[in-house]
Formats: structure tokens, sequence, C-alpha cells
């Protein structure tokens, strides 16, 4: 009897351990995404994502919401990832791609293309043409939660999804951005396990926090930098506006050593 039988039958979509499973058996972006879409791990996010696509928002009635989890997008050999929190449920949940069709991804991406690292400023759906140059958008948690607040549980069942998607993204990423303090927090435990040695005390978040973390095999160094997140509360504030995370994204284009249209 082989290992696999031995071991019984994998875990259902609805298993929490489907994403552990699942994830590391991932040998590219293509088949990591699709099974992404196919997780019903946290009950929770599952009632959510699904009760928003069935009741909508007035202005999006006419809209066939995604209503399962967003997977990452962008290119299989980018230099630079961009880590948020999750997706918005009248956003990514209804577009199905992530950071894309609300106010906080309107900010990003306006400030990803003003870099040259976006073919257009805006994002509106899948399909809509927006390319990216050398750069990865993904999440800590797949699935739109309540009030935009995943339960530490939540994040964890999701974590396979990034520890898997970044180890995919190993041989070129250099620099990953963490956009606010859940992004970072989520982020430094999947970099740890990964082989990266992260300072003690473990750094706090701030914007324009940057970390320079070794890799215990002797490959290229990472940089990780922390941004505020571009929700509508920090920008609406002033707290973080569009010239502050140009400014950012720009440094970490130079680090990443990509350049405009690159």
């Amino acid at each position: 009897m082989d290992e696999t039988a031995a071991a019984g039958p994998p875990p259902r979509s609805s298993d929490a351990g489907f994403p552990a499973h699942q994830a590391a058996r991932c040998g590219g972006l293509d088949e990591l995404d699709a099974q992404v879409t196919r997780c019903r791990a946290c009950p929770r996010l599952v009632d959510w994502r699904e009760e928003v696509a069935a009741t909508r928002r007035a202005a999006f009635r006419d809209w066939d919401y995604w209503a399962k989890p967003v997977p990452g997008f962008g290119p299989p050999d980018a230099a630079l990832a961009v880590v948020g929190l999750a997706p918005a449920a009248h956003g990514g949940n209804r577009t199905g791609r992530m950071f894309t069709g609300d106010a906080s991804g309107d900010f990003l991406f306006a400030a990803l293309h003003e870099v040259g690292l976006a073919s257009r400023p805006t994002a509106t759906h899948r399909g809509d043409g927006l390319e990216l140059y050398g750069v990865r958008v993904t999440a800590p948690v797949h699935c739109a939660p309540p009030e935009n607040k995943p339960t530490p549980s939540e994040r964890n069942t999701c974590r396979p999804w990034l520890a898997a998607e970044l180890a995919l993204l190993r041989p070129n990423l250099r620099v990953i951005v963490a956009l606010g303090a859940f992004g970072w927090q989520a982020l430094l435990p999947v970099l740890a396990e990964a082989g990266r040695t992260i300072p003690r005390p473990r750094p706090a978040f701030g914007h324009g926090a940057e970390l320079v973390l070794p890799d215990a095999d002797g490959r290229e160094e990472l940089r990780v930098l922390g941004s505020y997140h571009p929700s509508q509360r920090n920008t609406f504030t002033g707290r973080l506006t569009s010239a502050m995370l140009v400014e950012l994204l720009t440094h970490a284009a130079e680090l990443a050593g990509l350049a405009p249209g690159e």
C-alpha cells in the first residue's frame, strides 16, 4: 500500500486541512490559483462571501459576483510582491481579482501605474486589460471577511496559500511590500518558516519600515517594506497620501531591480 492510500483520502475543500494539503502540492501559480478558488475551509468566510453575493449592493445589482476565494494577480516571475489584507466584499469578492473594483484598489493601482509597474491606473474587472510589470499582488486571507476583520484562526488556516505562493515566486522575488499591520504580522511567520531569519524582538510595523532578511540557504537577501494600507480610512484622513505610496513603491521597485514597464 502506498503512503497516499495509507494516509486516507485528501481533505475536502470544506475541511480545515484543505489549504495545507493542496498548497504544498502545487507546481506553479496557475495550479495554485485554481486550488485557491476551490477552498471552503473557513465556514464564516464562506457564508459571508456568498451572502454578500446574494444580497449585493444596489450599485452592483446587475453583477454576477465572483463569491469565491480570490487568487493573487500578477506574473509568475515577479520580483516584487504586494501583500494586503483580504478581498473587499464588493471589490475582489465581486470582480474575482485582488484589489479590483474598490476604492483601495483604485488608490493602489493608480500608484503602481505612476511608478510604471501597471499598464493602467484603474482596475475595474477581470479582463479589463490591466497588466502588472514585475509585481504580484496577493493577500494573507483570500476570502472577504465581515467588517474586513479575519480572525486569527482564519488567517492561520489560509496561511499555506501565501506560503506556497511566495515559495513559487522565490527564484525571482527580491522585495515584499506589506500593506498594513495585518499584512505585516501575517507575513513574517511565513517568511520565518521559509528559512528567513526574522530579528528578535519581531520588528514593529510602520509606514516606511524596512527589513533585510538573509536566507539560511545563502540565496539573495529579501527586503520587506511596510506601508499603510490604502483603506479609505487612511486615504481620506491623509494618513496615507498618493505621494507617500508612490515614493514607497518607487523605492521598492528600485530595490527589486525593476524599471518602469519592465
